[in-house]
């Protein structure tokens, strides 16, 4: 599985952006697509995800402010962001992994740069 992400860029303080991931190759149904982001020095940390079968989970600072949709006909997850914050400033990535299969597969897609200016 490959994944291609886009949307990322810059932005002020309050405003908002849209994050988009496509994932091509051998996608089964059963599978989680998510986005993670990672600053400097920092650990990657989830952002938000959503199983195929619709279930999301939020980490607590976005909870409100962000938005994960998928489309299962197209393989996209998007990341719908709004009032953005300076902290939200980071690289994200997009995310697949498997539920169902063991071993569990799991894959990164290329990161993309989110900056929140004042």
């Amino acid at each position: 599985v490959q994944l291609q992400a886009s949307g990322g860029g810059s932005v002020r303080s309050g405003g908002s952006l849209r994050l988009s991931c496509a994932a091509s190759g051998s996608i089964v149904s059963d599978n989680v697509m998510g986005w993670y982001r990672q600053g400097p020095g920092d650990q990657r940390e989830v952002v938000a995800s959503m199983t195929s079968s619709g279930s999301t989970h939020y980490s607590n600072s976005v909870k409100g402010r962000f938005t994960i949709s998928r489309d299962n006909a197209k393989n996209t997850v998007d990341l719908q962001m709004a009032g953005l914050r300076l902290e939200d400033t980071d690289v994200y990535y997009c995310r697949y992994w498997t539920i169902s299969i063991v071993p569990q597969y799991k894959v990164w897609g290329q990161g993309t740069l989110v900056t929140v200016s004042s």
